[in-house]
């Protein structure tokens, strides 16, 4: 960044912070966490609506053997808030190496634990998330227990989030449709009252299946984001994922969402935020062994405004976005 750049976005943050909108952003799985590190140098106002359907890893053993909601997203989420040079940052994110406990994250049986000694779920993660002093509030979007399921393309049925799309791969048959199991899962109050107190609202990124949608499942979530005031804000992934999005446009991407959704009300969002950066070589190549590529834009639909710039930025070898220019992005929109 050169000095102009960095003058900008020093000025930029400055007038933000005197606002200190009230952003809510909703996903789970790692791109979530991903963009609140970078929102959160914006406003103190910022809440992360999480998905509760992982049935997978330690989350899922935590989930069938002490019958709570999922912790895993709930974790990163929090973690993503707290203070980057926190001790507890480390020991949240200390994974067992070895013995009955391999594998499992501290910051997973905390939770748990927490959860033992709290009210319901959202007062163990709200209690934890005072722990780590985070700058900002992580909610569930639901404290039901919530079953996501499939149908695919071939009408086998599939049940339960990290089995859809080992299924839809096995199978050969692209996931047609998702839905909750109950149906009826009604929503955390204090979710729906951030969303209708929003002056941002950001969907995504994340797994668009099982990460994105079923938030948008939950009763009255898309509805109070449809009656929204808010600027609201698409992030598009930058890579397909295998059994999920092999071979999806960011245009696929929309168009699946609205799917799910009651066309009748509308667009769910204004602004469609899409890369147009490049990979490195190597990194492509490495993704294309797993049947990952980037993302096309496609054909844009109609009644969105695109935002494009390169928004590719490297992990430990792994693409995520580059959270501070996304925020930027989005809080240069919502300046205008």
């Amino acid at each position: 960044m050169d000095m102009k750049e960095y003058i900008r976005e020093f000025t930029l943050k400055d007038i933000v912070k005197v606002r200190n909108p009230r952003v809510v952003a909703l996903g789970g799985g790692t791109g979530l966490s991903v963009i609140l590190r970078g929102l959160k140098k914006y406003t103190e106002n910022l809440t992360a609506i999480v998905t509760v359907g992982d049935d997978g890893g330690g989350s899922g053993m935590l989930r069938e053997d002490l019958g709570i909601l999922p912790p895993g997203d709930i974790r990163s989420c929090i973690l993503a808030l707290a203070d980057d040079e926190n001790v507890m940052q480390d020991l949240f994110n200390y994974r067992f190496k070895a013995g009955s406990m391999e594998g499992q994250s501290f910051g997973n049986l905390f939770l748990a634990a927490m959860n033992g000694i709290s009210q319901d779920f959202y007062d163990a993660v709200r209690r934890t998330s005072d722990v780590l002093q985070i700058q900002g509030e992580v909610l569930p979007v639901t404290l039901c227990e919530m079953i996501l399921m499939a149908s695919l393309e071939n009408d086998d049925i599939v049940e339960g989030e990290s089995k859809i799309p080992l299924a839809a791969i096995e199978r050969h048959s692209p996931i047609s449709q998702i839905f909750l199991k109950p149906k009826d899962i009604k929503p955390l109050p204090e979710t729906i009252e951030a969303i209708c107190n929003a002056d941002l609202i950001i969907l995504g990124p994340g797994s668009l299946y099982t990460s994105v949608i079923p938030n948008l499942l939950v009763a009255d979530v898309a509805r109070a984001i449809f009656d929204s005031r808010a600027k609201r804000f698409y992030i598009g992934n930058i890579m397909t994922e295998p059994g999920e999005t092999t071979g999806y446009t960011q245009a696929d991407h929309i168009r699946a969402i609205e799917k799910h959704l009651d066309q009748d009300e509308g667009h769910l969002f204004d602004y469609v935020i899409v890369n147009n950066g490049f990979l490195p070589k190597s990194i492509e190549e490495k993704y294309n062994k797993y049947n990952a590529t980037v993302v096309p834009l496609g054909t844009p639909v109609k009644g969105y405004e695109y935002i494009m710039d390169d928004f590719v930025s490297m992990e430990n070898g792994t693409v995520r976005h580059d959270a501070h220019l996304l925020a930027r992005r989005i809080f240069e929109i919502y300046m205008k």
